[in-house]
């Protein structure tokens, strides 16, 4: 390299750094994962303070007696490693889809909350959402429930979970109850597993794409990707006040039309009053991933910020960092290859170079990848393919102080 390009470099890497405060050097190590070679799948990773659960789905090797049934396994975030994988749920007549993914998150420092889908009636399409809880660190799990009743073989699904006030749990899904459009509800359920609450978040909503929810300093937010007039399909939030969900609003006005489904959700983080939210479009047939941030508890955001390099797949995630910087991961699709992605961004524009995670198989089969943040680690989780088979691989890295 000459001079002259070590000169430009230099200054590149200035440029995008200024204004990221702490400095921004990825040294991403594998770690090896809890999860089952060649059997696992549909990774997600939630954070309690400083402690982070990894779950995923494990397949049992395919026989002709067992070959559909799954189990729903959790592990915990040491400083040594994940600790011994443990199971929330098993079943013979689940839903299992790439995108809409079972969760396991823990909810207070004594409540484990889990959720995953249930086949519901002949319709492939047809399912329900299934909850349950622990109270001895997933040693035992209460009898599971559904956070809704209407008792319709229709869609139910795309769940996130919260932890809400008084140490019970809060979830927003997607409902199809309705036939013709899908609606967005939300229910919370006290500790001891009882539902004290449903209600409807919005009634007009794309089908089949993840939602998101976290807790801000003045309550639940939840994003999801709407449904507009002449099929305008942008990112939405709503906040609850009190026991109401306010008028949804565009986190930013892209005015992506798409006679379809795009399969492609929001993220958000948030810390006190600070959010982040990540998302993905691709008008004009040009995918790309964006950022925005909120200094008001998600009420108004800042314009958006383009993420990708070049082109993504999207299938993004977000983690507020102690600075109000954010790091987004997303998947990239250049030269015929996939790749998980990250970079840090403030609020301001200002952006780093972007790190490559890991290499992905394209296709449905690579999922979501995730980010999350606990302290100063930064923790992702993957799905691998290999061989027609797939396991869930996880990585950290410890961040400057």
């Amino acid at each position: 390299m000459t001079t002259v390009r070590r000169l430009w470099l230099a200054f590149y890497v200035m440029v995008a750094c200024f204004g990221c405060g702490r400095p921004w050097n990825p040294r991403i190590t594998e770690v090896p994962s809890p999860a089952l070679v060649g059997a696992s799948a549909e990774p997600r990773l939630s954070t309690f303070g400083d402690r982070t659960i990894l779950s995923w789905i494990e397949r049992k090797p395919s026989t002709e007696a067992d070959a559909d049934v799954a189990s729903l396994k959790f592990s915990e975030r040491t400083t040594t490693g994940w600790t011994a994988p443990a199971v929330a749920a098993t079943g013979d007549d689940w839903f299992l889809n790439w995108a809409d993914v079972p969760s396991v998150v823990r909810i207070s420092s004594t409540l484990l909350a889990a959720h995953w889908l249930e086949s519901n009636g002949p319709d492939p399409e047809g399912y329900d959402v299934r909850v349950s809880f622990s109270h001895d660190d997933g040693k035992t799990w209460s009898a599971p429930t559904s956070p809704h009743h209407d008792g319709t073989p229709t869609e139910h699904g795309f769940a996130s979970l919260y932890p809400v006030h008084d140490g019970g749990l809060g979830m927003v899904w997607l409902d199809g109850r309705a036939g013709e459009t899908m609606s967005i509800r939300s229910a919370t359920f006290s500790s001891d597993g009882t539902q004290t609450s449903e209600a409807v978040v919005h009634d007009r909503v794309c089908e089949c794409c993840p939602t998101a929810a976290v807790v801000t300093g003045d309550g639940v937010i939840a994003a999801f990707r709407n449904l507009g007039d002449n099929q305008v399909r942008d990112i939405h939030v709503a906040r609850l006040a009190g026991d109401k969900w306010s008028t949804p609003s565009a986190v930013h006005n892209d005015d992506w039309r798409i006679d379809a489904c795009p399969v492609n959700g929001p993220a958000l983080s948030a810390d006190g009053q600070n959010v982040a939210a990540a998302w993905f479009n691709a008008k004009v047939d040009q995918g790309h991933v964006f950022a925005a941030f909120s200094k008001d508890g998600g009420r108004s955001f800042s314009e958006a910020i383009r993420i990708d390099d070049a082109s993504a797949l999207g299938r993004v995630d977000v983690a507020l960092l102690s600075d109000g910087s954010a790091a987004v991961a997303w998947i990239e699709f250049v030269e015929g290859r996939s790749q998980f992605r990250i970079r840090r961004v403030s609020a301001n524009g200002a952006q780093t170079p972007s790190t490559v995670v890991s290499a992905l198989a394209s296709g449905r089969a690579s999922g979501y990848p995730r980010l999350a943040r606990a302290g100063r680690e930064l923790i992702f989780a993957w799905t691998e393919l290999q061989n027609g088979k797939t396991t869930v691989r996880t990585a950290s890295w410890m961040m400057e102080r």
